[in-house]
């Protein structure tokens, strides 16, 4: 099938231009899992060239347990931990001085047992690793949703909730295997999230009162964190369920377009939108497919592009999109590892792979790839479907690193299960 891949073409120009503008003028913040346009993309510049040893360590912090990233804004840093609370192992969600790596505040979450999934290849598994969804930051409130499903807002200065919603007890919430990983998404007024029962599996809620705006669809939640994104001229939340993807409209809830795809066990990376490109992948077996979305009859259709059972699997890492490729972590359970790729979008042809970093994750600063290898190695890649080209490399924590590191104003704040740090990777950095 032939087709043309549309980016930004798809797109309204004031829309591109807001959306760049605003990702440029916010390099202070990385207030959301994967970022401020929720695809693992920053517009700032980074350096490469690296002092002996490494970037410069700004902090370095104790982090129990837990595979949550890191979110910045307001002058903090959010992540979620395991810690014991009132004798019980508990959820916490920690916010630490961006700065300095202080913490500000804790606020507990409720007693909670993670088991599995958190095999490293070694049996050292430790109770599953802790807490995996990521803490977002809006309007000085931070948003997380638990393990067990309760969406909590809290105060980004104190600490102390606004509001929260149960969605098991309230909305017949029905929860997963190693419970939820998936992170709230923040689109213009509401929260977005999944695990509601029949008739409200997808649900927007207001993010200042914690009112439901609107509850629809029985499809199952999985572990990964839906994407907001403009396509085609219209601003759609993409949530990747059990029975596929489905895109709705923000303000109501409407689906806009589905593309049913195959679930097993677990779907935790979530989609990958680039123009009028979705790009969807699964571990277990299940593979990876592309669709374009064009409209037919004055509404939206996904058309299949490809579909590959068993290969181009991203376990839970989600890959980042740049001029027409794809670049991140490729395979399942291949700890430490697990290769590095480049993948055209438009036919899955892969371009170039590295083995050897795990199945850590990868986020976008202009045209270099961050790099988190699982066992806490930074590496700096040139974004190049040409050839694989390191530019640097540190050893910068130690522990397991499954979650996704975070460019804010030329830092890198990444975490494993033992520590959290912030790196100095700013363009000009000393030694550079």
């Amino acid at each position: 099938m032939k087709t043309t891949f549309r980016t930004t073409r798809s797109i309204p120009l004031a829309a591109l231009a807001l959306a760049l503008c605003a990702n440029a003028a916010c390099g202070a913040a990385w207030p959301q899992y994967r970022g401020i346009n929720h695809d693992g993309k920053t517009a700032e510049k980074i350096s490469s060239k690296w002092p002996d040893g490494g970037p410069k360590q700004i902090w370095k912090t104790p982090m129990t347990a837990g595979f949550s990233s890191i979110t910045v804004g307001g002058g903090g840093a959010y992540t979620i931990v395991s810690r014991e609370v009132e004798g019980a192992n508990q959820e916490v969600i920690l916010a630490v001085d961006a700065g300095s790596g202080k913490e500000l505040w804790a606020f507990p979450l409720g007693p909670t047992k993670f088991e599995g999934g958190g095999d490293s290849g070694t049996g050292d598994n430790k109770g599953g690793d802790g807490p995996r969804s990521t803490p977002s930051f809006d309007g000085g409130r931070v948003y997380v949703m638990s393990a067990k499903l309760k969406l909590v807002c809290l105060d980004s200065k104190t600490g102390k909730e606004v509001w929260s919603r149960d969605l098991i007890k309230e909305h017949a919430g029905r929860n997963i295997n190693w419970l939820n990983a998936a992170s709230p998404l923040i689109d213009g007024d509401l929260v977005f999230v999944a695990g509601g029962g029949e008739g409200q599996g997808l649900l927007g809620i207001n993010k200042k009162t914690g009112a439901v705006v609107w509850k629809g669809q029985d499809d199952k939640m999985t572990h990964a964190t839906p994407v907001a994104a403009t396509v085609l001229g219209i601003r759609q939340v993409i949530f990747f369920t059990q029975t596929g993807l489905v895109a709705v409209a923000p303000k109501s809830g409407e689906v806009l377009w589905r593309y049913g795809f195959l679930f097993k066990t677990s779907t935790a990376a979530s989609p990958v939108v680039a123009g009028d490109v979705v790009y969807c992948s699964a571990g277990y077996g299940v593979g990876a497919g592309a669709v374009q979305i064009g409209k037919k009859e004055g509404k939206l259709k996904a058309t299949e592009l490809w579909l590959m059972p068993g290969k181009l699997m991203n376990h839970w890492s989600t890959p980042v999109f740049k001029d027409g490729y794809l670049y991140g972590m490729f395979g399942f359970k291949e700890y430490g590892g697990c290769p590095l790729k480049c993948v055209e979008l438009l036919t899955g042809k892969e371009m170039w792979t590295q083995p050897g970093f795990g199945p850590g994750n990868v986020t976008l600063a202009k045209d270099k790839l961050v790099v988190l290898g699982d066992a806490g190695q930074l590496v700096i890649v040139e974004a190049s479907p040409a050839a694989y080209n390191e530019l640097a490399r540190a050893k910068v924590v130690s522990g397991k690193c499954w979650s996704t590191p975070s460019v804010s104003d030329g830092k890198v704040f990444l975490r494993s299960t033992k520590e959290g740090v912030c790196l100095d990777v700013g363009a000009k950095m000393a030694g550079r």
